[in-house]
This record gives C-alpha cells, sequence and structure tokens, in this order.
C-alpha cells in the first residue's frame, strides 16, 4: 500500500525548460557559440546541471567532446545566468496543484526528490508557491545522489518513516523510473514532461499519466486510508 508520494520536479511539477533554455542561450553566445532551438533543451535536461551543460555544448558545437576547461567556465557561466531569472518564463504544469491539494488535505505525506541542486531547487519551488505541499525536499547536491542512484528516495524514506514498498514516485525520466525500481517504490511516469510514452513505456512504470491530476486516483487504489480514497479532485476550484 502507499503511504507516502515523492514527486520529481523539473518535467512533473514545473516545466523549468524556457529559464533553462534563456540561460543556455546566453551562455553559448558570452562563449561565441551557436544558440539552441528552446524546443531542443528538454531533451538535454537530466543528470544534474553539469551533464546539462556538456550536452548544450555538444549540441552547439557538434563536438563528440568538449575540454575540460570549456565546460568548466561554462558550467560556472550558466550557474550565475541561470540564478539570475530561475523563475521568470517557467511555468507549473496543468493538475499540479489540484493533485497537491487533493493530497495534501487527504493527509498524505509528500515529499519533492529532484536532481537539481538546493541553490535552484528550493527558490523555485517557492516563487511556484508549492513549497507548503512538501514536509521534505530532497536535493541531488553531491554527485552519488544523483538518479538513476536510489539513494535519495530511500533517504525520504527514512524521513517519512516508511519503508520504500509504501511510497510512490512519481517522474518524468528514465532516471526517475530506474531509481524508483532500485529503491524498491512504486512509480508512476509522467507522459506530458520532458520524455515521451514510448521512451517511458520502455521500462514499465507501475502505470503512466498524461496529466498529474491521475495520481490520486492511482495512489488512492492503492492506499488503505479511507480518507485518501473518499477524497475527491478539487477540478475547477483550483487554478492549474
Amino acid at each position: 500500500m502507499i503511504r507516502a508520494i515523492g514527486f520529481d520536479l523539473d518535467g512533473t511539477l514545473v516545466n523549468t525548460a524556457p529559464d533553462m533554455a534563456r540561460a543556455a542561450n546566453a551562455m553559448l553566445d558570452l562563449l561565441g557559440q551557436a544558440p539552441l532551438r528552446e524546443r531542443q533543451i528538454p531533451k538535454l535536461i537530466g543528470g544534474g546541471i553539469a551533464d546539462f551543460v556538456e550536452r548544450v555544448l555538444r549540441t552547439s558545437t557538434g563536438d563528440a567532446a568538449t575540454s575540460p576547461a570549456l565546460r568548466a567556465g561554462a558550467e560556472a557561466l550558466f550557474r550565475k545566468l541561470y540564478r539570475q531569472r530561475l523563475f521568470e518564463r517557467s511555468h507549473v504544469y496543468p493538475g499540479v496543484r489540484q493533485a497537491l491539494q487533493t493530497l495534501a488535505s487527504a493527509g498524505m505525506p509528500l515529499c519533492c526528490i529532484t536532481n537539481k541542486e538546493s541553490a535552484f531547487a528550493w527558490p523555485i519551488l517557492q516563487a511556484a508557491g508549492l513549497h507548503g505541499y512538501f514536509r521534505y525536499m530532497l536535493c541531488a547536491d553531491l554527485a552519488e545522489d544523483r538518479k538513476p542512484s536510489p539513494n535519495l528516495l530511500i533517504a525520504a524514506c527514512a524521513r517519512l518513516g516508511v519503508e520504500p514498498a509504501h511510497l510512490l514516485y512519481v517522474g518524468d525520466a528514465r532516471t526517475d523510473i530506474i531509481a524508483a525500481r532500485n529503491a524498491g517504490c512504486h512509480v508512476v511516469a509522467a507522459t506530458y514532461g520532458y520524455r515521451g510514452l514510448s521512451e517511458l513505456d520502455e521500462l514499465h512504470p507501475d502505470e503512466t499519466i498524461d496529466n498529474l491530476a491521475e495520481v490520486t486516483t492511482y495512489a488512492s487504489r492503492r492506499c488503505s486510508d479511507t480518507t485518501l480514497q473518499r477524497a475527491k479532485p478539487l477540478g475547477s476550484q483550483l487554478q492549474s
């Protein structure tokens, strides 16, 4: 049964790609490199900022590899530029506020588990107005904790006081599914994020959803808490 739920941030709760794209292209411009189309950015997100910046550089330059010096300089530049505008063009996905409000009102413990570093993740969650729904936020400030490592999910279970088999994790990437499986958790894949249904379906998540509001139905079927089972989505009472 499900006794707690964890959520990925980028591509699951918030579409952060527009602000990441602007910072990435500003970085490329200062480095004298070709800009990327905004639609290219979502596929490059994941694994932390260092990995993202390296993918951006490779996509822009067409090189199979870049020098360590260029990567280090580009990463520092991106961090500075991105920090200046973390939540200007980003937006909360439809259904997110509805789902979180329904689950929180039913007493379901919620946490946010992300590969984004805390220096960026927490301000984004606050700017999005979502921070009040979560008991904890766990960020991959250490490289060894980044998903697909199960470290953060296991740590979340310990903080919430539940066994991994009683945690549901919701994410939009292959690494989310793998991390959940490695931790022994339930996992639901969000197809509206940065990866498509076919890519996620290959890893056989417990379920796929097109809107985060659907997670309340999935959780209620696997939860012994009659309060959650009776909880009704708030629908038009909330803005997504």
